[in-house]
């Protein structure tokens, strides 16, 4: 009997090793799948320390002085003092407003006339080539006037925000509209969906990938936009932040600038990008 009891034992060890061994190989396998579909999380750290070194050693070896390249040591000295003084975040948040609310402009505009274009072709004969007229002037050019007419404040950044932002939303907004399948359009018709029922059901969801692309390139061109308009005329904002190192030859502070704009851009596309994945999860 005592026999038996210690096969059995032996037997149930061996059955869990294997499952604990099993488990363990599913879960390599499903984590080898995923750094093969998004190896960046691995690669990330490796190539800013790489670019981190070769910056350094850069500076090392041509000796240059702080104003033409500081290192990395000494960006990361002045980034701390200016975060410590709370200047770097006073700038920030000025620039991240103008980002903010030059979107919810320009993308909320062309969302609404890209859905008309989109739905009358006679509208859109009318106005494009008005439109594609209006985007041939650079925004460097009218910037200028925005601030001599509206003032060096949050409104002529808003306004340039949103100007550059409009046109890549507009069209991304015209060809999701348009590439809704007639045959889909007019199944929903033949069960007397109404408007509502069709721009929710099939028009909005049909639109979303290619809007979504759009949108994707807005939010890094919102960030161009407010910098060109504090280049052009501002007191605060991390455009100002450049302008005031570049005139007293404060080139770390520029780079903590940059590198700022660099961080609130990624963080901007990393919300529309999980936005996306959110609002798209039925495609998978």
């Amino acid at each position: 009997m005592a026999e038996y009891l210690a096969k059995g034992t032996i037997l149930a060890t061996e059955k869990k090793k294997k499952a604990e061994s099993g488990a363990g190989k599913r879960l390599g396998s499903d984590l080898r799948r995923r750094l093969a579909n998004n190896p960046a999380p691995v690669t990330f750290p490796f190539v800013i320390a790489s670019i981190l070194l070769l910056w350094e050693g850069l500076v090392r070896w041509q000796a240059y002085p702080a104003f033409i390249l500081p290192g990395p040591l000494a960006v990361a000295r002045k980034a701390l003092a200016l975060a410590i003084n709370g200047t770097l975040w006073k700038h920030a948040q000025v620039t991240l407003l103008e980002i903010v609310l030059g979107l919810l402009f320009g993308v909320g505009l062309a969302l609404i006339l890209g859905y008309l274009l989109g739905k009358s072709p006679v509208l859109d004969r009318l106005l494009s080539p008005y439109i594609v007229a209006s985007q041939t002037v650079p925004v460097v050019a009218i910037a200028p006037l925005l601030v001599i007419w509206f003032g060096n404040g949050l409104v002529s950044k808003v306004l340039v925000t949103g100007i550059i932002v409009f046109f890549p939303t507009l069209i991304s907004t015209i060809v999701g509209i348009r590439s809704v399948d007639k045959d889909l359009h007019d199944l929903m018709r033949s069960l007397r969906a109404n408007r509502r029922q069709l721009f929710t059901k099939l028009e909005l969801p049909a639109a979303l990938p290619v809007l979504f692309g759009g949108l994707k390139l807005s939010v890094i061109l919102a960030v161009v936009g407010a910098v060109v308009g504090e280049f052009v005329g501002a007191d605060v904002g991390l455009g100002f932040l450049i302008n005031l190192g570049r005139g007293v030859l404060d080139t770390p502070m520029i780079f903590v600038a940059v590198l700022a704009l660099v961080i609130i851009a990624q963080a901007l596309y990393a919300g529309i990008s999980a936005l996306e994945s959110y609002c798209l999860r039925w495609r998978k």
